[in-house]
């Protein structure tokens, strides 16, 4: 075969294989199913107050969701149910996909379910389940057992005073929510050789916590122990109690923040019982993610809680972003 029809036929055979690989490239790209990217959520998050507690929840629940590609509406209820009412109110106005509570109260809780209810928008909690223990109004939640948060603070009291007859005070929180729970699992845990003699209010409130640790150590002298719902109340009650004298009222509380942590090291706390609204926050929103990309969730999630005395400082989880 002459050389020059050799060539030619090369040149075809070479065209020719160019152009079936292009064309199975050309079928690969179309028939590659692109990548599906994450869905963008709305989520609006009702927060109860500005606690130490309360904002190191919305820092988690904010990071969390930016996180998973999605936008956050928060407003504050201020421990006012009827803020919380207009702030549910208002959020649904505003079209969110799902709504985060840390509830003020059960009573306004009730009225938070109805409305998320009626509006079909789906119901996430961080604080208390409905009263009854009725969980068919929302649809998942992250919380503390507060009642074993009272429960493990008594029976460290229990455990100090060894069998001695001892008197004990408490200043709680708000009413009505999640600070009821407590005081019920500390007064239920008490042992029997430790008497009550005052309950009051401290809302949460420092300033207030410490007007009624300075009234309670003037009342009662003789108190060995207080139990205090969190640990913002607590070292301001501390500090009354030094202040008047009596430094050796001990002191048990809740939350484990660093101040707190730092706290029980300096002796200025005897125990705390630690619970951390960064894993709470972290829970929720996993929760609402997954629910509103059609995935089941657990009903409930707790937040785990660890007793921290000066023996076990450093077990004390992450508490803040």
């Amino acid at each position: 075969m002459p050389v020059s029809r050799m060539r030619r036929i090369g040149v075809v055979l070479a065209a020719a294989t160019a152009a079936a690989a292009l064309a199975a490239c050309t079928t690969t790209e179309q028939t590659t199913t692109p990548e599906p990217t994450a869905k963008s959520f709305t989520i609006g998050f009702v927060n109860g107050g500005t606690t130490e507690f309360h904002n190191c929840l919305g820092k988690a629940i904010e990071a969390e969701v930016a996180a998973a590609g999605s936008k956050l509406i928060v407003l504050n209820s201020g421990q006012d149910s009827a803020k919380e009412k207009t702030n549910v109110e208002s959020l649904i106005a505003q079209k969110v996909d799902a709504l985060v509570v840390q509830s003020v109260n059960i009573e306004a809780l009730k009225a938070t379910v109805v409305e998320a209810a009626e509006a079909k928008i789906p119901l996430f909690l961080t604080s208390v389940l409905p009263a009854g223990g009725d969980t068919s109004g929302f649809v998942a939640a992250a919380l503390t057992d507060v009642e074993q948060v009272g429960r493990l603070d008594a029976e460290w009291i229990a455990q100090d005073a060894a069998g001695k007859p001892v008197k004990v005070g408490l200043i709680v929180g708000a009413p009505g929510a999640a600070s009821d729970l407590m005081e019920k699992g500390f007064k239920a845990a008490l042992p029997a050789n430790a008497t009550v003699l005052e309950t009051v209010q401290g809302m949460f409130n420092p300033g207030k916590a410490k007007t009624e640790a300075e009234k309670m150590i003037a009342a009662n002298p003789d108190l060995d122990y207080v139990f205090v719902a969190s640990e913002e109340m607590a070292l301001a009650a501390q500090a009354a109690f030094a202040s008047a004298g009596h430094p050796e009222v001990k002191v048990v509380a809740n939350n484990g923040s660093p101040a707190g942590i730092q706290a029980i090291k300096d002796g200025k706390l005897a125990a705390t019982v630690a619970n951390s609204p960064d894993e709470t926050g972290v829970n929720i929103v996993k929760a609402v993610i997954k629910s509103l990309n059609g995935e089941q969730v657990d009903k409930i999630t707790k937040t785990q809680v660890i007793l921290i005395t000066k023996d076990n400082t450093d077990a004390a989880p992450k508490y803040c972003r």
